[in-house]
């Protein structure tokens, strides 16, 4: 089960959100919105993404990470390695 799964429905809601968004950015360009006005929702956008990203990592620390740490010291080694490499995707990005 993801980690996640209790909030799933929260998730999906504030995605449906981020994609109004990213559709009206859509209209924005067609409409020949001033520039700094679609930038301006492009950084709404991605600080939204943003926020989900942190949530998702925040319940796989809590979740998937935790529940690895106490099955073996290995296995919980490998799910913080695998959540740090995750952390730093998101950090590029």
């Amino acid at each position: 089960m993801a980690g996640y799964s209790y909030t799933k429905d929260e998730y999906s809601a504030r995605l449906k959100r981020i994609e109004g968004q990213v559709r009206g950015l859509q209209r924005m360009i067609d409409e020949d919105t001033y520039c700094i006005d679609v930038l301006t929702q492009i950084s709404s956008v991605t600080k939204a993404l943003q926020g989900v990203g942190m949530g998702l990592v925040d319940e796989h620390l809590r979740h998937c990470v935790r529940e690895a740490a106490v099955e073996s010291e290995e296995t919980g080694n490998a799910k913080i390695n695998e959540a740090t490499a995750a952390i730093a995707r998101l950090l590029r990005s």
